[in-house]
């Protein structure tokens, strides 16, 4: 079992001063920025959980707010995929001026609506980012900027999650870069079931170590 101990540091992104944690392991080989979706923050007990598990084989992770206190209080800024992508796109502008994760490969991973964001961001930041994992993720939200997206993308879904594995399989028509998509079986939305939000953390693990420079490991 690979385990690397990890500093917790409380971080400040972008002109709004988001509030944010960064997970940084002892030899991190990569950054994975999360976007979180429906209303959630940089607390989100399932993000939280894959966070930690990812930074036990190395990969820094950064949660954070994608919106304020006060934009959060209206519901229809967690549909507000260009608002949500831009404060993505400040996460990963920030990374190269925080000393500790200047030097990383940057991933992003994105959940519900911010599965769309972090496409968004990705096809807007082609050069930098390397990776993309959606959770149950929106995808088709990315809309136009789909085909400009290069980092390769991994697409996963629950196989109880009828509706959104259709529109996954819509935006997977629309990706030109390297893609996948990876159906967990009986796992609805929010991946609830036994064991299934492993088996996330199993296929992030593995798509984030392969693009981010380690090679693929066994997780115990």
């Amino acid at each position: 079992m690979l385990t690397q101990p990890l500093a917790l540091h409380e971080v400040r992104i972008g002109s709004n001063r988001l509030e944010g944690l960064l997970r940084l392991p002892a030899d991190a080989c990569g950054l994975v920025i999360f976007a979180h979706g429906s209303g959630s923050s940089r607390f989100s007990r399932r993000n939280s959980f894959v966070a930690e598990e990812l930074g036990r084989y190395g990969l820094a992770t950064l949660l954070f707010d994608l919106l304020t206190d006060e934009e959060s209080a209206d519901r229809r800024n967690v549909f507000d995929i260009a608002r949500l992508g831009e404060r993505v796109l400040e996460a990963i502008d920030w990374a190269p001026g925080h000393h500790a994760v200047a030097a990383l490969p940057i991933g992003l991973f994105g959940a519900s609506t911010g599965a769309a964001a972090a496409l968004v961001a990705a096809a807007r930041r082609a050069a930098v980012v390397a990776a993309v994992v959606s959770r149950g993720g929106r995808p088709d939200l990315a809309g136009a900027s789909l085909p400009a997206v290069r980092a390769p993308t991994l697409l996963i879904v629950g196989g109880a999650d009828y509706a959104v594995i259709e529109l996954n399989e819509q935006a997977a028509e629309q990706l030109l870069c390297e893609r996948s998509i990876a159906i967990v079986p009986a796992a609805t939305h929010l991946f609830e079931e036994p064991g299934a939000l492993e088996r996330v953390v199993d296929l992030a693990l593995q798509w984030f170590l392969r693009h981010l420079g380690r090679g693929p490991q066994a997780r115990a």
